[in-house]
Protein backbone atom coordinates (compact mmCIF):
# COMPACT_ATOMS: atom_id res chain seq x y z
CA UNK A 1 0.00 0.00 0.00
CA UNK A 2 1.30 3.51 -0.82
CA UNK A 3 2.51 4.83 2.08
CA UNK A 4 5.21 7.38 3.38
CA UNK A 5 7.48 6.16 6.54
CA UNK A 6 9.19 8.92 8.72
CA UNK A 7 12.25 7.18 10.04
CA UNK A 8 14.14 7.82 12.88
CA UNK A 9 17.98 6.53 12.88
CA UNK A 10 20.14 7.17 16.31
CA UNK A 11 21.77 9.95 17.04
CA UNK A 12 24.95 8.69 18.02
CA UNK A 13 24.58 4.85 19.55
CA UNK A 14 23.45 2.33 16.91
CA UNK A 15 21.57 0.26 19.31
CA UNK A 16 18.86 3.01 19.78
CA UNK A 17 17.23 1.73 16.25
CA UNK A 18 13.82 0.08 17.00
CA UNK A 19 13.10 -3.39 15.96
CA UNK A 20 10.42 -2.12 13.95
CA UNK A 21 12.62 0.62 12.03
CA UNK A 22 14.57 -2.51 10.59
CA UNK A 23 11.74 -4.29 9.44
CA UNK A 24 10.09 -1.04 8.14
CA UNK A 25 13.52 -0.04 5.93
CA UNK A 26 13.89 -3.99 4.82
CA UNK A 27 10.13 -3.72 3.86
CA UNK A 28 10.57 -0.67 1.98
CA UNK A 29 10.52 -0.06 -2.14
CA UNK A 30 12.81 2.66 -1.36
CA UNK A 31 15.11 4.49 1.20
CA UNK A 32 15.42 8.03 0.94
CA UNK A 33 18.32 9.56 2.64
CA UNK A 34 19.88 12.96 3.99
CA UNK A 35 23.39 11.98 2.98
CA UNK A 36 23.63 8.35 1.58
CA UNK A 37 27.12 7.91 2.75
CA UNK A 38 26.39 8.30 6.42
CA UNK A 39 23.48 6.35 6.00
CA UNK A 40 25.18 3.31 4.45
CA UNK A 41 27.27 2.58 7.52
CA UNK A 42 23.70 2.19 9.37
CA UNK A 43 22.47 0.44 6.49
CA UNK A 44 25.09 -1.99 6.21
CA UNK A 45 25.37 -2.69 10.10
CA UNK A 46 21.84 -3.90 10.08
CA UNK A 47 21.87 -5.98 6.94
CA UNK A 48 19.71 -3.70 5.25
CA UNK A 49 19.65 -3.95 1.56
CA UNK A 50 17.21 -1.47 0.13
CA UNK A 51 17.69 0.97 -2.54
CA UNK A 52 18.47 4.65 -1.15
CA UNK A 53 18.24 7.97 -3.07
CA UNK A 54 19.39 11.22 -1.62
CA UNK A 55 16.84 13.34 0.07
CA UNK A 56 17.85 16.94 1.39
CA UNK A 57 17.52 20.40 1.93
CA UNK A 58 19.44 21.44 -1.10
CA UNK A 59 17.14 19.03 -3.90
CA UNK A 60 13.66 18.64 -1.80
CA UNK A 61 12.03 21.45 -3.67
CA UNK A 62 12.78 19.91 -7.29
CA UNK A 63 12.59 16.17 -6.36
CA UNK A 64 9.48 16.05 -3.94
CA UNK A 65 6.67 16.16 -6.57
CA UNK A 66 8.22 13.17 -8.55
CA UNK A 67 8.69 11.51 -5.33
CA UNK A 68 4.85 11.64 -4.37
CA UNK A 69 3.96 10.32 -8.05
CA UNK A 70 6.04 7.13 -7.32
CA UNK A 71 4.43 6.93 -3.81
CA UNK A 72 1.06 7.53 -5.15
CA UNK A 73 1.20 5.19 -7.76
CA UNK A 74 2.03 2.05 -4.80
CA UNK A 75 5.22 2.42 -3.76
CA UNK A 76 5.98 2.42 -0.20
CA UNK A 77 9.22 5.30 0.22
CA UNK A 78 10.70 5.26 4.40
CA UNK A 79 12.52 8.86 4.65
CA UNK A 80 15.50 9.10 7.14
CA UNK A 81 18.12 11.26 7.82
CA UNK A 82 21.75 11.62 9.50
CA UNK A 83 20.64 11.13 13.13
CA UNK A 84 17.09 11.45 14.96
CA UNK A 85 13.87 12.43 13.77
CA UNK A 86 12.77 13.37 10.32
CA UNK A 87 11.76 17.46 10.14
CA UNK A 88 13.13 18.22 13.21
CA UNK A 89 15.86 20.71 12.10
CA UNK A 90 16.26 18.09 9.12
CA UNK A 91 14.22 17.40 5.95
CA UNK A 92 11.10 16.11 6.02
CA UNK A 93 8.46 18.20 6.78
CA UNK A 94 8.23 19.34 2.49
CA UNK A 95 7.54 15.83 1.79
CA UNK A 96 5.39 14.49 4.03
CA UNK A 97 3.50 17.79 3.45
CA UNK A 98 3.11 17.38 0.01
CA UNK A 99 2.17 13.51 0.80
CA UNK A 100 -0.97 14.46 2.98
CA UNK A 101 -2.11 17.09 0.49
CA UNK A 102 -2.88 14.15 -2.27
CA UNK A 103 -4.01 11.77 0.65
CA UNK A 104 -0.95 9.57 0.82
CA UNK A 105 -0.64 7.72 4.47
CA UNK A 106 2.34 9.27 6.63
CA UNK A 107 3.57 7.67 9.34
CA UNK A 108 6.13 8.70 12.02
CA UNK A 109 7.90 6.29 13.98
CA UNK A 110 8.53 7.01 17.34
CA UNK A 111 12.58 6.67 18.22
CA UNK A 112 15.99 8.63 18.94
CA UNK A 113 15.66 12.99 19.20
CA UNK A 114 18.51 14.87 20.92
CA UNK A 115 16.33 17.44 22.25
CA UNK A 116 13.96 15.17 24.56
CA UNK A 117 16.69 13.28 26.67
CA UNK A 118 18.65 16.78 26.73
CA UNK A 119 15.43 18.14 28.34
CA UNK A 120 14.71 15.33 30.32
CA UNK A 121 18.32 15.23 32.26
CA UNK A 122 19.30 18.88 32.08
CA UNK A 123 17.30 19.32 35.42
CA UNK A 124 15.08 22.00 34.21
CA UNK A 125 11.45 22.23 34.25
CA UNK A 126 10.11 20.21 31.65
CA UNK A 127 6.55 20.05 31.91
CA UNK A 128 6.35 22.83 29.31
CA UNK A 129 8.98 23.97 27.07
CA UNK A 130 9.66 25.78 23.74
CA UNK A 131 12.03 23.86 20.90
CA UNK A 132 13.69 26.91 18.84
CA UNK A 133 16.11 24.49 17.29
CA UNK A 134 18.59 26.20 15.21
CA UNK A 135 18.85 30.21 15.67
CA UNK A 136 18.75 32.29 12.41
CA UNK A 137 22.71 32.95 11.49
CA UNK A 138 21.98 36.36 10.98
CA UNK A 139 19.14 37.83 9.83
CA UNK A 140 16.10 37.87 12.69
CA UNK A 141 18.59 36.33 15.03
CA UNK A 142 18.45 39.83 18.04
CA UNK A 143 14.72 39.48 17.36
CA UNK A 144 14.51 35.94 18.32
CA UNK A 145 17.21 36.19 20.97
CA UNK A 146 14.97 38.75 22.71
CA UNK A 147 12.08 36.83 22.41
CA UNK A 148 13.36 33.82 24.05
CA UNK A 149 15.07 36.17 26.63
CA UNK A 150 11.05 36.84 27.91
CA UNK A 151 9.78 33.37 27.59
CA UNK A 152 9.09 31.97 30.87
CA UNK A 153 9.12 28.00 29.51
CA UNK A 154 12.10 26.10 29.04
CA UNK A 155 13.60 26.78 26.04
CA UNK A 156 15.38 23.84 23.63
CA UNK A 157 18.37 25.44 21.12
CA UNK A 158 20.66 23.23 19.01
CA UNK A 159 24.13 24.71 18.25
CA UNK A 160 27.60 23.53 16.20
CA UNK A 161 30.86 23.41 18.80
CA UNK A 162 32.12 26.67 16.76
CA UNK A 163 29.15 28.96 17.31
CA UNK A 164 28.37 27.78 20.62
CA UNK A 165 30.50 30.22 23.22
CA UNK A 166 29.06 32.95 21.22
CA UNK A 167 25.51 31.81 21.44
CA UNK A 168 26.11 31.38 25.11
CA UNK A 169 27.42 35.21 25.03
CA UNK A 170 24.65 36.61 23.32
CA UNK A 171 22.46 34.61 25.74
CA UNK A 172 23.66 36.36 28.58
CA UNK A 173 23.28 39.52 27.16
CA UNK A 174 19.62 39.12 26.95
CA UNK A 175 18.98 37.33 29.33
CA UNK A 176 21.70 38.04 32.30
CA UNK A 177 24.94 36.11 33.37
CA UNK A 178 22.40 34.17 35.92
CA UNK A 179 19.98 32.21 33.54
CA UNK A 180 20.18 29.09 34.90
CA UNK A 181 20.66 26.58 31.61
CA UNK A 182 22.27 23.14 30.29
CA UNK A 183 24.59 22.15 27.37
CA UNK A 184 24.44 18.27 26.14
CA UNK A 185 26.93 17.40 24.16
CA UNK A 186 27.62 14.07 22.32
CA UNK A 187 23.85 12.63 23.48
CA UNK A 188 24.24 8.40 23.86
CA UNK A 189 28.04 8.54 22.64
CA UNK A 190 31.17 7.84 24.12
CA UNK A 191 31.93 11.01 25.56
CA UNK A 192 28.37 11.77 26.82
CA UNK A 193 28.03 14.91 28.92
CA UNK A 194 25.70 17.55 30.71
CA UNK A 195 27.17 20.56 31.52
CA UNK A 196 24.55 22.47 34.19
CA UNK A 197 24.83 26.01 35.34
CA UNK A 198 24.26 29.38 35.27
CA UNK A 199 24.86 31.10 31.81
CA UNK A 200 28.18 32.56 32.92
CA UNK A 201 29.51 28.97 34.59
CA UNK A 202 28.81 27.62 31.54
CA UNK A 203 30.22 29.76 28.89
CA UNK A 204 33.08 29.90 31.03
CA UNK A 205 33.43 26.18 31.09
CA UNK A 206 33.15 25.79 27.23
CA UNK A 207 35.44 28.95 26.84
CA UNK A 208 38.34 26.96 28.56
CA UNK A 209 37.18 23.59 27.42
CA UNK A 210 36.17 23.99 23.52
CA UNK A 211 33.68 21.60 23.06
CA UNK A 212 33.22 19.06 19.85
CA UNK A 213 30.42 17.10 18.77
CA UNK A 214 27.07 17.45 18.72
CA UNK A 215 25.02 20.19 21.20
CA UNK A 216 22.26 21.30 22.97
CA UNK A 217 21.49 24.01 24.78
CA UNK A 218 18.73 23.82 27.18
CA UNK A 219 17.79 27.40 28.57
CA UNK A 220 15.74 28.05 32.26
CA UNK A 221 12.46 30.26 31.42
CA UNK A 222 12.17 33.76 32.63
CA UNK A 223 11.22 34.45 36.19
CA UNK A 224 7.37 36.03 36.01
CA UNK A 225 7.11 39.21 37.84
CA UNK A 226 4.40 39.45 40.30
CA UNK A 227 2.88 42.74 41.19
CA UNK A 228 3.31 43.68 44.46
CA UNK A 229 0.15 45.79 45.50
CA UNK A 230 -2.68 43.41 44.17
CA UNK A 231 -5.66 45.80 45.98
CA UNK A 232 -7.80 47.29 44.08
CA UNK A 233 -8.62 50.59 44.47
Amino acid sequence: MAQLYLVPTPIGNLEDMTHRAVRLLNEADLILAEDTRTSKKLLQHYQISTPMQSYHMHNEHHTTQGLVKRIASGEVMALITDAGTPGISDPGFFLARACIQVGITVTCLPGATAFVPALVQSGLPNDRFVFEGFLPPKKGRQTRLAQIAQETRSTILYESPYKLVKTLNQLIEVCGADRPCAVARELTKLFEETQRGTLQEVADHYTDHPPKGELVIVLGGAIQETRKNHNHE
